[in-house]
Order: C-alpha cells, then structure tokens, then sequence
C-alpha cells in the first residue's frame, strides 16, 4: 500500500512540475487561477480584481397590491430549485409582483451575471451612439483600435461586433483552460487576448458566438469616452436608473481593463432596471437613455447566417431574441442568469442560480421558456 501511495504522490508531483513548466514557459501563467478556481461560479467577483459601479439618488421599486400573492405552477419551483437558483423577480407595470430566494440569497446580494454583461455593453454603446462619442455603427473598429486599422481587419466594423459576426478566429470554448475563453476569464491582459485574434471570415458574413466580440466593444468604449467602464456605466446607467446598490465589474488586474464580456456583478432588483429600461424602448421616466433606432436593432434578428446555415433569428445586438414567442428578448449568462422582457404584458423577469439546462429549443434554454410560459403566458 505504501508504494502504491508513493508511485502516486510521485504522478502528481510530476504532472504537477510539467503542468507549471508549461504554464511558465508559454506565459500562460492564468492557468494555474483556471486550475485552482476550476469552474466558473456566480461568486468569482471574489477572486478578481473589480471596479465599482457607484449608484446616485435611489429609485427603490414599489410593491404591487398583490405582491408575492401569485402562486406559480410547482412545475417551475421544481425545475427552478433543481438548476440552483437563488433568485427570482417578477416585476410587472412598473411594481414588484413577486421575488422568492434560496441559499441564503436576498434582494441586494450580488451575483455574478456572466454574459449578461454583454447586453449591458450593448447598452452602452447605445449611448455613446447618442451622445456622439461613437460617430456611428459602420465605423470601422479600427478608427478607435490600433490592432484593426491595417489588413483584413480593418474591414471589421462596430456593428459587426454587436451581431457577432466579425469573422474572427476567438474559440468559444468554456471547458478547455487552454481556451482563449479561459485565457481572456482568468487571465489579466484582456486587451491583448482579445485583440490577438486573426480573421477567418469576412466581416458581416457569419454570425457565431464570440465573448472576444463584446471584449472588443469593451475596449472600443473605453477608448471612445476616455473612461473606465465603470465610471461610464455608473453615469449613464447605474444612476439616472436609481440603482439602490452599487454594483462591481470584474477587470483583468487592478487599473486595469473592464471584462465587458462578463462579470458585471448586481443583484435581482437593480438587474431589473435594465430590463425595465428596455421595456420602455431605451427609455427612463420618458427620459431617453439610448436612442429609438437602436433600441429597434437591439431586438431585431441580426438575420446574418449562422454555422448551420440558416438565417439568425434569436439573436439581436448582444440581446436574446426567442424566435417561437416574438416580441420577447432577454439577456443571458451561461450559468442561466437572465432578464426577460415581456412587452406584451409590461412584464421583467430576472432569475439568478447556479445552473442551466443541457435543453435548448431553437436556442432557448429549458428554463426560460418555463419562465415565460408560466409566468408571461399561463395556461
């Protein structure tokens, strides 16, 4: 038995030095945080370094005649707890109608959103659109990044970031830590990673999921407003929204750049805003936070082929869209966090947890549509 003990503690020890030699020798030294975190979790805002998102003059919700009154079919509730949630709201006409946590969750504490943080950079290059700051959604990347002014990708144009068809090499690949998914999570130069990327495609011709897009967006915005974005999401967002709570955004090293892919660190009710805003076509008390125009493209379908050839229709600028009940769109985090919008009935839903659905109806997760067809459109 001891020898057996030995031979293994020996393994280790060797696959533990190669493993090192490698990281050191590649520079691929994030490797050992993707190694020691292993998988990602709602509460990794702990291991990074963040900036704040400051809140002004709160807007607190108020609660409906009914509030927590409604009872949802114990179908969800079932299918809710198994994926882990640990929070839902249910925000309709303007006032809260329901909220439930679980695992010690409440209303103001933080999760991770992961990419729900892209419809969230989306919003912003709304804004930098309306103030000017951005000329317009056919300029070239490169006018604002170096690394797409000369060759093919010069041909790469902002609006071929929002529908992620930029045509670009970026591997969406989350279970591998050799990824440059992984690399541009854990690792802490986003900006090299991201613009590090090699064109495959022509630009505007295939629409394929890519986090190094939104990265790229990141970076475009903190270049075209001389901010963090933090500081821009703050003065455009967080306040003139009446956030109650401020919130963090993950960045690659202290001082450093903004993971606009992800990590934007809230909680039900604030994340509700957002949807909220949308609901009202990029509008806050009737006072525009983006334009209309863009607001309409933002949940339109980029309708630009995807890897199977079809047109895309579930997908908008950084936005969901759910091609089998139109009119819905939502953001979405990979560990199943989302805001839906529900026009139709004045309604956002926001559901945080641990875990999503292997199931996927015309790219619509399980869950989501649970939400919808029990909340939205009850039977």
């Amino acid at each position: 038995m001891n020898k057996i003990l030995k031979r293994l503690l020996l393994t280790l020890v060797v696959i533990f030095v190669l493993f090192s030699a490698f990281a050191l020798a590649s520079g691929k030294t994030y490797l050992f945080k993707a190694v020691w975190y292993n998988f990602a979790r709602i509460t990794d805002y702990k291991h990074f370094d963040n900036n704040t998102v400051s809140t002004g003059q709160p807007q607190p919700w108020s609660n409906a005649a009914g509030y927590n009154k409604t009872k949802y079919p114990d179908s969800l509730y079932t299918l809710l707890e198994e994926l882990r949630t640990v929070g839902l709201l249910v925000v309709q006409n303007d006032s809260v109608v329901s909220e439930r946590y679980w695992q010690g969750y409440n209303d103001s504490s933080l999760s991770g959103s992961f990419s729900m943080a892209k419809s969230i950079t989306s919003l912003l290059i709304g804004v930098a659109l309306k103030e000017g700051k951005i000329k317009s959604l056919e300029e070239p990347v490169g006018h604002y990044l170096p690394e797409f002014a000369t060759g093919e990708k010069a041909k790469v144009r902002i609006v071929d970031l929002l529908t992620m068809s930029s045509g670009t090499d970026f591997d969406e690949s989350y279970w591998n830590p050799l990824s440059v998914t992984a690399e541009l999570y854990y690792g802490n130069d986003v900006n090299k990673t991201a613009t590090g990327v090699k064109m495959v495609q022509a630009p505007g011709t295939l629409h394929r999921y890519k986090s190094g897009d939104t990265q790229l967006l990141g970076l475009l915005l903190e270049k075209a407003t001389g901010q963090p974005l933090s500081v821009y999401a703050s003065q455009k967002l967080w306040q003139p929204l009446g956030a109650e709570h401020p919130a963090l955004w993950s960045v690659d090293h202290r001082d450093g750049h903004t993971k606009a892919y992800c990590c934007f660190n809230s909680n039900t009710r604030d994340f509700a805003r957002i949807g909220q805003l949308m609901l009202n076509g990029g509008k806050w008390n009737g006072v525009p936070i983006i334009d209309s125009a863009y607001f309409a493209a933002s949940v339109k379908p980029c309708g630009i082929k995807d890897e199977k050839g079809q047109n895309c229709d579930y997908y908008g600028y950084q936005w969901w869209l759910d091609p089998e009940n139109p009119g819905i769109f939502y953001a979405r985090g990979i560990l199943g966090q989302y805001i839906i919008v529900v026009p139709e009935k004045n309604m956002v839903i926001v559901r945080l947890g641990e875990k999503t659905s292997k199931i996927r109806v015309h790219t619509v997760p399980q869950e989501v549509r649970a939400l919808i067809n029990s909340i939205a459109r009850p039977a």
